[in-house]
């Protein structure tokens, strides 16, 4: 009764109390150590990270800024602050093989992206969550940052291209792949009564009836090297406003992907020739109705693209091939004399094991990487258009995800990354030419 009236109470209670405090405290004070460290260790390159991918103000393809010195022997020299800056000449006014433009090269094959990208595609659609690879992740984007900026250095050097690299690079993909033969599902590679085993769906057999068999060409249309300049057009915003239209429309062969519009509103950056085009089936499906209804709508678009050839992957799984024939089927009522070919599925998987072995891993090689690939076997010198894969253009300032609009591929099924970090350095190698800003 006395302890009562007096308030006493437990002794022990305190205890927990002040126990309590001091864990938190304990874990506040690890946290500030843990959060130092980390300012220490990745400070630079936030601060890099954040300068690089800010939205930059002004016009979409202004002067980069801030020269890169250059010694009395045309060798580079670190700017005053210790790095190397921007160049504000990117004329290609330097000589290929010049001191400076060798320094330039090897600085972009030293940026190894592909085991970043690995951790990116761990958190593919999430940005970069608070765990273990937080760091990680702001480091991948770091690193990207940095093969911008010394993708931009390199514009003062003129691409010149190498024979050797580019003898190298063509020997593997005949080897492997062997385009001027197997490009296409032709009659000569696929006879009548051929069980044709897709391309995904490896289960399913497509038997070459006498149907099918006279759909194919009779042979391959095109040989090894028989043209000697071939762009190849992307569709990415980075071609926007690039006034490229001339330049393109002068090579002697023009591929495009999954026909884009080439109308008089694009046909100043993006030309208008076309030599082949592909066709996504699903194109057919979303835009056409399956060609179940009316045809003309399809037929006066593809009319756009004058007498090119079109290629669709109707073996690629079941679903695609119905779709396919269609547009064959189609094209013959109208007595077009426009080739359509249908890619041959070992082709396109040899195709894919050979990039996976350059570290592009994905459900799907895009298109555009098709069919560089195919350019590759069948022209002298190959030209890169509309190739990019980030949100912003090297210099930083955000584009559109298209030339002609903003739509997003479906999350996952391409490796865009790794696919155009392999052009840079084909590029920087003098395998291909890759544009990615104005054309004068």
């Amino acid at each position: 009764m006395l302890r009562r009236r007096m308030g006493y109470s437990d002794p022990s209670s305190g205890k927990d109390i002040l126990g309590n405090r001091s864990l938190c405290f304990i874990f506040i004070c690890a946290f500030g150590l843990v959060t130092l460290l980390q300012q220490i260790l990745y400070g630079k390159n936030y601060i890099k990270s954040a300068q690089q991918f800010s939205r930059l103000k002004g016009d979409e393809t202004g002067n980069w800024t801030g020269p890169v010195n250059f010694s009395d022997d045309g060798s580079l020299k670190p700017a005053r602050n210790g790095r190397k800056r921007y160049l504000e000449n990117y004329d290609g006014s330097f000589e290929y093989n010049s001191t400076a433009c060798r320094e330039l090269r090897q600085e972009i094959m030293d940026v190894k992206v592909l085991t970043i990208n690995m951790v990116n595609r761990k958190n593919q659609g999430h940005g970069c969550p608070p765990s273990l690879y937080k760091s990680l992740c702001l480091s991948a984007r770091v690193k990207t940052s940095d093969l911008f900026e010394r993708w931009r250095n390199l514009q003062v050097c003129r691409w010149e291209q190498n024979k050797e690299e580019t003898s190298n690079f063509k020997m593997s993909l005949s080897r492997c792949c062997n385009a001027p033969s197997f490009l296409f599902t032709t009659k000569r590679n696929t006879p009548a009564g051929t069980k044709l085993r897709y391309e995904v769906d490896t289960s399913g057999i497509l038997p070459i009836t006498t149907e099918v068999f006279k759909m194919f060409p009779d042979d391959m249309p095109y040989s090894k090297s028989q043209y000697k300049k071939c762009a190849v057009i992307g569709n990415g915003g980075i071609i926007k406003n690039s006034k490229c239209g001339k330049e393109i429309d002068s090579a002697d062969f023009v591929f495009r992907c999954n026909i884009p519009p080439i109308n008089d509103k694009y046909s100043a950056d993006v030309g208008t020739k076309t030599d082949l085009v592909t066709i996504n089936p699903s194109i057919i499906t979303e835009r056409f109705q399956k060609l179940e209804k009316w045809r003309r709508p399809f037929y006066e678009v593809l009319q756009n693209y004058e007498n090119s050839s079109v290629v669709l992957p109707a073996f690629y799984n079941t679903r695609n091939t119905d779709v396919s024939f269609r547009v064959k089927y189609m094209l013959d009522d109208f007595d077009s004399q426009r080739g359509v070919f249908f890619f041959h599925p070992q082709y396109l998987l040899n195709v894919q094991r050979f990039w996976a072995v350059q570290g592009v891993r994905a459900k799907r090689l895009s298109s555009g990487l098709m069919l560089v690939t195919a350019a590759l076997e069948m022209c002298e010198e190959v030209h890169l258009y509309g190739f990019w894969a980030f949100p912003m253009n090297p210099s930083g300032i955000f584009i559109t995800h298209h030339y002609y609009d903003n739509v997003k591929p479906r999350p996952g099924f391409h490796a865009m990354p790794h696919e155009i970090f392999n052009f840079i350095h084909m590029h920087t190698r003098g395998i291909i030419n890759v544009h990615t800003g104005q054309c004068t």
